[in-house]
């Protein structure tokens, strides 16, 4: 019986598999733009904005592990007791899936958060999925890039 289960397992993994092969052409355009955009609006602390980019259920994962949703995200800028400097991104890939894409690479940053400086290198991993024909942000995951030495 254990070797049934296995198999169905085994070919939902190679369906997944296929179906997670990047599509050959570019990123669409669209995305690129929204994608973007996430760093311009969370630098002008435009929740209204930011409202319309991100979905209900969006989960962002800090570099330093802390888990924060929309609403607390969105009350953090609102507040500017988190605020964000300088944010340039480096050698960003997007990989479309259909309705799912994957946006990897490299961010200098800076800010204020509750009255406290930071900055680092970060990589990061965004999750967007379309909605109504809109790509939306549903998850942002950072993590800090040790410095080089």
């Amino acid at each position: 019986m254990q070797g049934k289960p296995m198999r169905h397992l085994s070919r939902l993994t190679l369906a997944l598999a296929c179906l997670a092969t990047p599509l050959a052409q570019g990123a669409d355009a669209r995305l690129a733009a929204r994608d973007a955009s996430w760093n311009e609006l969370r630098q002008r602390s435009d929740v209204a904005a930011l409202d319309k980019l991100i979905d209900p259920g969006f989960v962002l994962v800090h570099s330093d592990g802390r888990v924060q949703y929309k609403a607390d995200y969105l009350a953090d800028l609102a507040t500017r007791s988190r605020v964000n400097g300088q944010i340039e991104n480096r050698n960003v890939v997007i990989r479309e899936y259909g309705k799912l894409a994957v946006v990897n690479g490299t961010s200098v940053q800076s800010g204020v958060s509750n009255g406290k400086p930071w900055n680092g290198r970060f990589r990061f991993t965004r999750v967007w999925t379309q909605r109504d024909g809109e790509w939306v942000l549903v998850s942002s995951h950072s993590s800090r890039v040790a410095d080089d030495r």
